[in-house]
């Protein structure tokens, strides 16, 4: 049981195997068990504050986005729940609530 790694969403200690998986059952946070990413190779992804987000969290956007070719606009204080962080300069990838999928830069959002 010693052997099992630290919960990286909450940092608890109390991590189990759930068949290929680990789960933190004081988050409910479940990760791959054979994910060789370490935390030197892990994409450090902060928010325009300085919080470190990370996959699954819920942002709010914090400036009027113009979405290229329409006339469409994503409003201040739009909440987006749900993000996948990606490596890029759009470096979450989310679906935004009337708009759909897309891509956002960290710099214009802030971790709810």
């Amino acid at each position: 049981m010693a052997d099992l790694p630290k919960c990286p969403k909450c940092g608890e200690d109390y991590t189990y195997e759930n068949g290929a998986m680990l789960a933190c059952p004081m988050c409910g946070h479940e990760w791959s068990a054979q994910s060789g990413a370490t935390d030197e190779n892990a994409i450090v992804v902060r928010d325009s504050v300085g919080n470190v987000l990370n996959d699954g969290d819920t942002v709010s956007v914090i400036k009027d986005l113009k979405i290229k070719g329409t006339s469409s606009v994503v409003k201040v204080g739009t909440k987006v729940k749900n993000i996948r962080l990606v490596e890029g300069d759009h470096d979450i990838d989310c679906k935004v609530p009337g708009v759909g999928a897309m891509g956002l830069k960290s710099e214009f959002v802030k971790k709810v």
